[in-house]
């Protein structure tokens, strides 16, 4: 099985298919909304040392692991350490990406919806109003997440090269490229000083609030798609001679300017309209369109180059978690990609249809919370952190300090010693205080 697998077709194809995955919705809305609550540049400065105290060790490991196996996230483990409690680590991220992309659909097929709506007439009106008659209504919103859902599987469904790696080709720069002016127009409509200051213009008593501490962490930890299987299995992808330092710093530092263009693109604006900036969901659904209808002249090409972005980057994401998942049933099942993909694609799917409804069609709740949520704290709080923490403890201490260094293509490098430091105790146990205080606020 393992000589028959697919392979990159190039180092880049790799490094934008892992940097599509770690540019998803989280980069365009969750990461300005927690930015917003985190005291702008405070958040920043924390989340900067996140990503690269704390993610790049993670990330260096998860690719490892996958390398070193070449096989799905699960059998990965039980190839490296048989007979093992590790292969939990495996199941998990293949489970959170299963749970992941069913509520992902129901958000790409949101922004599928503004597309349309902005490219026949726009959204008019109050945008609250209309975003919850659209997500209130029973069939609308499950067509548009089937129709999600039938892009992401199509993708999938050609292959890593023809699909996966082609795809991420021509979507990437084309984010880059709508992200770039999105930001620069953004930074014409008057609340460029306002928004600068908030950003880059550190607030010296938040680094006193511990809760800025745990959002820039786990902003951190997820917004890079870590403990959810996705990088183990690209990393399995890769030939076991290429070299993994320089394509996880690339796909670190693509990301967090992501992350940093996209605050450029909402700061500005909102700040030019005096609106809040900490609405979740809502900044973008609901917040921006009434910025754009704001806009004389071109706010409807505005709103739809906007929310292509937004479709872009749910795309991006959910070809990769989809991945995940197909990898595991191709080599568990023997059976081919095509019958994979439909056929996980479509469970996926019909999994997704009650977070859709419970958006105000159906009173789907559990714990409390309506479905959509409940599926989205049980996997930010628990598999993903958990499934993390795992791994990182796998990596640091299953192998030899040598072994580890080795393994990662770091060994003789001068910042060595610094790396082992930080992957075998800054990481854990930051993880573990991001899965502690996640678990508690749930």
């Amino acid at each position: 099985m393992n000589k028959e697998r697919e392979h990159w077709g190039s180092r880049w194809g790799f490094i934008l298919a892992a940097m599509g995955s770690a540019v998803g919705l989280g980069n365009i809305w969750r990461f300005s909304y927690a930015m917003g609550e985190g005291g702008g540049s405070t958040f920043l400065i924390i989340y900067l040392l996140s990503v690269i105290l704390i993610g790049f060790p993670v990330m260096m490991i998860e690719f490892t692991i996958g390398r070193r196996a070449q096989t799905d996230a699960i059998d990965a483990f039980k190839k490296l350490a048989p007979k093992s409690f590790w292969v939990i680590a495996g199941g998990m991220g293949v489970l959170a990406a299963f749970i992941i992309l069913s509520f992902y659909g129901v958000i790409g097929g949101w922004s599928l919806k503004y597309i349309f709506s902005y490219l026949t007439g726009g959204v008019s009106g109050n945008t609250e109003t209309y975003f919850t008659e659209f997500v209130g209504s029973t069939f609308e919103p499950i067509g548009w997440q089937f129709l999600f859902m039938g892009i992401t599987v199509a993708i999938v469904m050609l292959g890593v090269q023809k699909g996966i790696e082609t795809s991420s080709k021509w979507m990437m720069p084309i984010l880059s490229i709508l992200l770039i002016v999105l930001a620069g127009y953004s930074l014409t409509l008057g609340g460029a000083g306002e928004a600068l200051t908030f950003m880059f213009h550190p607030d010296w008593s938040a680094f006193t609030d511990p809760s800025v501490y745990f959002a820039a962490v786990g902003q951190a930890f997820f917004t890079l798609s870590l403990g959810m299987g996705i990088m183990l299995t690209y990393g399995s992808y890769l030939s076991p001679n290429e070299k993994l330092t320089s394509s996880a710093a690339y796909i670190i530092i693509l990301d967090t300017l992501f992350a940093i263009i996209a605050g450029l693109v909402v700061f500005p604006a909102l700040f030019a309209f005096d609106l809040d900036p900490t609405q979740g969901a809502g900044l973008v659904f609901i917040v921006l369109p009434t910025i754009f209808e704001g806009i004389s002249g071109i706010g409807l090409v505005v709103g739809v180059a906007f929310f292509i972005l937004l479709a872009l980057a749910a795309l991006s994401s959910g070809i990769s978690l989809l991945e995940v998942v197909v990898a595991y049933l191709i080599r568990r099942l023997g059976v081919s990609r095509k019958l994979a993909t439909l056929g996980i694609g479509f469970i996926i799917f019909l999994v997704g249809v009650p977070s859709s409804l419970s958006q105000g069609a159906v009173s789907i709740e559990v714990f409390g919370d309506p479905f959509l949520d409940f599926m989205d704290k049980f996997s930010g709080s628990l598999l993903l952190p958990l499934g993390g923490l795992i791994v990182a403890i796998y990596g640091t201490w299953s192998w030899k300090s040598d072994e580890l260094l080795e393994h990662t293509d770091l060994k003789g490098v001068a910042w060595a010693p610094a790396f082992l430091f930080f992957a075998k105790f800054v990481a854990p146990i930051a993880i573990l205080i991001i899965l502690v205080f996640g678990m508690l606020s749930w």
